[in-house]
């Protein structure tokens, strides 16, 4: 589920929600810091600062979702949503995806909004990201038919990981992080209802391809590319843990 084999051509073409919001954060953060005036009308007006907000700019709500303000804090933001978007866009669909998507940012800048000073600011897309891990959790808990017990556990030390370091790690928005965490978690009834098992791209071209012959002449070719993918697997999943746990320790 997050171990990725598929092209760029082919990472659009079946997750354009995901690839979607990756470029738009590195679209508005190349305005924000090098276009002229990006930083006084894209920042500035779509920031969220509470006391703003007060004022009735309900807007800022939802606009920290799409913006950050180095590139280390939208890069490690982009990657995980690249590294866990994909399997959800497919199980739940692209439309049920991006609403859920962006319901648990909003919830988590809204629970921020109430719960800190009018002068607290905040940016970035930490509290969706984070629902996605509440998704995930609940599918570990109560949804064993959708995930298996390698991507469970890689789950599982992901959200301890990234749990502890909320707490630990200063300028770290930890209502974000929670409410956000939350609210995927109680959405996962809901939007896994009718939730099918994540097929990687390969596995569906190859569920597609009815021209397989019964007798495989190149089998015990396959075989060994099964063991090669497998290796392939494990070096990529230990690479995730590796990253995950670095954005998770300071660039949310």
């Amino acid at each position: 589920m997050f171990i990725r084999h598929e092209s760029l051509r082919s990472f659009l073409r079946f997750y354009p929600i995901v690839s979607g919001l990756i470029v738009l954060h590195f679209i508005l953060f190349l305005t924000i810091n090098f276009f002229p005036g990006g930083e006084s009308t894209v920042l500035y007006w779509g920031v969220g600062q509470n006391g703003l907000i007060e004022q009735g700019e309900y807007w800022r709500l939802v606009t920290p979702i799409f913006l950050h303000a180095s590139f280390p804090h939208v890069l490690f933001n982009s990657f995980s949503l690249y590294l866990f978007g994909p399997a959800l866009e497919q199980m739940l669909g692209k439309v049920k995806f991006i609403v859920s998507y962006l319901v648990m940012g909003i919830t988590a800048n809204i629970v921020t909004y109430w719960l800190e000073d009018p002068f607290y600011t905040q940016l970035g897309a930490s509290g969706s990201i984070y629902g996605l891990f509440g998704i995930y959790l609940y599918m570990t808990m109560f949804r064993k038919d959708l995930i298996d017990r390698i991507n469970s556990q890689i789950v599982m030390t992901i959200l301890v990981v990234g749990l502890i370091m909320t707490f630990v790690t200063p300028n770290i928005n930890i209502i974000a992080h929670l409410f956000g965490f939350i609210t995927g978690l109680a959405l996962g009834p809901i939007i896994l209802n009718k939730a099918k098992r994540y097929m990687p791209i390969i596995e569906m071209r190859q569920a597609r391809d009815v021209s397989e012959p019964s007798f495989n002449p190149t089998r015990w070719k396959n075989k060994r590319r099964i063991n090669s993918r497998l290796l392939k697997k494990i070096i990529w999943g230990l690479f995730i843990l590796f990253v995950a746990a670095g954005l998770l320790i300071g660039f949310f």
